[in-house]
């Protein structure tokens, strides 16, 4: 499902992101684990395809996207990938039910007239079906990310990737939101990318990456 080999990206004056191998198969979950600074969100950002690899090969669900233009690189990531972010990423003026269909528009995978029915859906799926019309304002921060993650499924995405998912969150929403991802994204055999340093939340998944020296000081 993804495959990184020899994939560098300078981040800096004498500082650059390399990894020599990572592979994640179709529908295992999978921790990006390691301190702050040590590569995990570039790695993650490499991957999905908002940062670009100086050299390498990187390969998401059969094809190699590193030599993509921006535009078929920007409806690829619509289509294959669903994002869950610490800081949610909701978009104040809209209800729960609009920010999940909103993440639709950037999408071929289902016709306009089920986007309506498949957010309802999800958000049922989440515990919101009372939350439908809400804005984020008026949600709880557990609330909030519940949305999240089911804008992250909207499209029947493969790839969803988590940036520090419960970073946000106190530890008992933290811990009922991990189960929660982990159950829907199993549900939905969906593959998952997860970055955390926290080693407890790494171990709740089957496969634990340590990204530990993947960001190095070289000669300028």
């Amino acid at each position: 499902m993804v495959l990184l080999e020899k994939c560098s990206r300078k981040l800096g004056p004498g500082v650059e992101f390399f990894c020599d191998k990572f592979e994640a198969e179709t529908g295992v979950h999978t921790a990006l684990w390691g301190p702050s600074g040590c590569g995990k969100s570039t790695m993650l950002n490499l991957i999905s395809g908002l940062l670009r690899p100086d050299s390498g090969r990187i390969c998401v669900d059969g094809e190699d996207t590193q030599n993509m233009s921006e535009g078929a690189l920007d409806q690829f990531r619509g289509e294959r990938f669903g994002f869950v972010f610490q800081t949610f990423n909701l978009l104040q003026p809209f209800t729960a039910l609009q920010n999940v269909m909103l993440g639709m528009r950037f999408s071929d995978t289902q016709p306009e007239g089920e986007w309506k029915t498949r957010a309802i859906e999800l958000l049922n799926r989440v515990g919101l079906s009372h939350r439908l019309h809400s804005k984020p304002a008026t949600m709880s921060v557990g609330e909030q990310q519940r949305v999240a993650i089911a804008r992250a499924l909207a499209n029947k995405q493969r790839i969803v990737v988590a940036d520090e998912p419960t970073g946000s969150l106190d530890p008992k929403t933290a811990t009922s939101i991990m189960e929660l991802l982990l159950e829907l994204c199993a549900e939905e055999k969906v593959t998952m990318l997860m970055v955390t340093h926290d080693a407890k939340l790494a171990d709740a998944l089957p496969n634990r990456f340590d990204c530990t020296g993947l960001v190095k000081e070289v000669d300028a």
